[in-house]
């Protein structure tokens, strides 16, 4: 996964890769997109986990629109909102974002599904990880792995410094 920043025109509101890899740790979600079936434009909110890498990881139906989508247009971009800081006096937002392009694959190995369910109970559910062990085992039936592995992402942010006015 190669952090490029070339194409973002501001360069004065670069995001640093570093927190960018921390925004892909902790943040709870962000919008997968992608070309549904029928060559349309298609974006979801999703909770996911980084595996530390160059991929996350998304629970889903074991069928729907996504696993439809990316079985047909397997290329999407995955986007995460940090911070954010609505400052309606200076008429502009504080924010940070990170914007990821790759692509998707459904049909892992079990093994690897299961993995990717420990990622997920761990940082979505740390207080109860042997309860989610036990639902994930229970409803692994149930529960389709989307794996989005990373060739690029870029990150952008906005820090409005006070007693200064940002053109």
């Amino acid at each position: 996964m190669k952090y490029v920043n070339d194409t973002v025109r501001r360069r004065d509101r670069l995001l640093d890769e570093q927190r960018a890899c921390e925004l892909l740790a902790t943040s709870e979600y962000g919008v997968l997109s992608m070309t549904d079936e029928e060559g349309r434009p298609y974006g979801i909110p999703v909770n996911f986990v980084w595996n530390g890498e160059d991929a996350v990881y998304i629970h889903c139906a074991p069928e729907g629109k996504k696993l439809r989508a990316i079985e047909r247009h397997p290329a999407v971009s995955f986007c995460i909102v940090g911070r954010v800081n609505l400052l309606p006096d200076r008429f502009t937002t504080e924010y940070e974002s990170v914007v990821f392009t790759g692509s998707a694959r459904a049909n892992l190995a079990p093994e690897e599904r299961m993995h990717a369910l420990e990622l997920l109970v761990d940082k979505l559910s740390p207080d109860f990880k042997e309860l989610g062990r036990k639902y994930s085992e229970k409803s692994f039936h149930r529960v389709q792995i989307i794996r989005i592995d990373f060739t690029e992402y870029s990150g952008k942010r906005k820090k409005v410094l006070w007693g200064m006015r940002d053109e």
